[in-house]
């Protein structure tokens, strides 16, 4: 059986996948409609990388990264 000590375990798993839910197949703009999702309402701590796209490795865990393809479209969400 599993230790569960309240407060120590975390939920990001359960925030990227709402995350996921909120952003897969759509792009990122400035408004919200059916096929977009609006910068603003991204956490503060974000970075949407395009492909061949250059990034830091730097690793911040509450740091949210959207991968958009060649269109824009949010193809992944990670930590980090």
């Amino acid at each position: 059986m599993p230790l569960v000590v309240p407060g120590l375990q975390n939920n990001d798993g359960d925030q990227l996948s709402e995350w996921a839910t909120k952003l897969m197949g759509k792009k990122i703009g400035d408004k919200h409609d059916e096929t977009t999702f609006a910068k603003t309402d991204l956490p503060q701590k974000h970075r949407v990388i395009g492909p061949n796209q250059g990034m830091t490795m730097d690793f911040v865990p509450e740091r949210l990264n959207v991968h958009v393809d060649e269109s824009g479209v949010v193809k992944d969400v990670k930590h980090g």
